[in-house]
């Protein structure tokens, strides 16, 4: 039941209850991204009698009509910025980074999270949620191929590179791409409950909760400047030879350098400590011999530099926030190489 209009605090109030709990208003623009969309259409979008009532979405942009979009298919804006003012999920499935957000658009999301709305970005829709100015100081999270550029252009925010989503103050952020199907079922979980989430899981043949976060799909890129810098061979030697039991007197040794030099070298050409990157790179030689091989743990434990599984354990969760063997369970082809 509504409070009667006397005072400010109503009126925020009475707009508020006119945001009906099913209404999801998805956010386009001219070159969209067709799969973001879809992902959030497939869970949003579809008319699942089995589950009735479900939710209700519209697809909104500035002006209705046609929608250019990356894949050279086009989609249909039923709807205008307005179906944003009924709806209690406002999703933005990604967003070109430069892209100004409309001064409408901004008022609109504004006005939503002024009343309580829920706010979602998928991989660089978090750049027009920033852009509009709904995200604060939050920890937030997009595609790591973003995720710099995100750092730079809004300093304020807590851009986590990692996550597959976060949910942060009815303010949900996801990574690249297909994390999108990760933020939304979540939302389905939080709204229907575990069962109900699991069984559009099980409708789109994926994982209820994917386990670990994007560092398992980023790739480790060699600075630029690094293949310029006198430590290029040491770190080729290192590369090829895992195993080998290395400490900073050593290695700077191997170099001409003190320690003390080396360390600095060593942090300005590859951005990290000698430590934390002979880790990473023992790391990442255990996930291309787990997607590849057949070979047990104890195997790529030592083929990988590491001094028993345990501790294969322990930095592989610590690094790309899962295990070994579900790693591989996700990597591994089936068929054998």
């Amino acid at each position: 039941m509504r409070k009667s209009i006397g005072s400010n605090d109503n009126v925020h109030y009475d707009h508020a209850m006119s945001r009906a709990p099913e209404n999801v208003a998805v956010v386009v623009s001219e070159d969209a991204h067709a799969f973001e969309y879809a992902c959030v259409a497939e869970v949003f979008g579809l008319h699942r009698p089995e589950l009735d009532p479900w939710y209700v979405m519209r697809t909104c942009a500035a002006k209705k009509g046609d929608i250019s979009t990356r894949l050279h298919v086009r989609l249909v804006a039923t709807h205008t910025y307005k179906a944003i003012d009924q709806a209690w999920t406002v999703v933005v499935p990604g967003w070109r980074p430069s892209e100004p957000v409309p001064d409408e658009l901004t008022r609109k999301l504004r006005r939503a999270q002024d009343e309580g709305a829920r706010l979602v970005s998928v991989c660089t829709g978090a750049f027009a949620l920033a852009g509009a100015g709904v995200l604060g100081s939050r920890r937030v999270t997009t595609h790591w191929r973003w995720s710099n550029l995100l750092s730079e252009m809004y300093p304020d925010l807590d851009v986590d590179p990692d996550v597959l989503y976060t949910d942060e103050d009815n303010v949900i952020t996801s990574a690249g791409s297909a994390a999108g199907l990760d933020a939304c079922l979540h939302l389905v979980r939080k709204d229907r409950g575990a069962e109900v989430a699991n069984a559009i899981a099980r409708s789109l043949v994926i994982p209820p909760h994917r386990e670990g976060g994007q560092s398992q799909y980023i790739e480790a890129p060699i600075r630029r400047d690094e293949a310029d810098d006198a430590l290029s061979e040491l770190l080729e030697h290192v590369r090829t030879r895992p195993t080998g039991c290395y400490t900073v007197p050593t290695l700077a040794k191997r170099v001409h350098m003190s320690p003390r030099t080396f360390v600095r070298r060593f942090k300005a050409a590859t951005g990290t400590t000698p430590h934390r990157w002979l880790t990473l790179e023992r790391v990442r030689l255990a996930q291309r011999l787990l997607e590849t091989s057949d070979a047990p743990l104890e195997s790529i434990t030592q083929r990988s530099g590491f001094s028993d599984p345990q501790v294969l354990r322990l930095h592989f969760r610590r690094e790309l926030g899962t295990s070994p063997t579900a790693y591989r369970k996700t990597f591994r082809s089936k068929e054998k190489k």
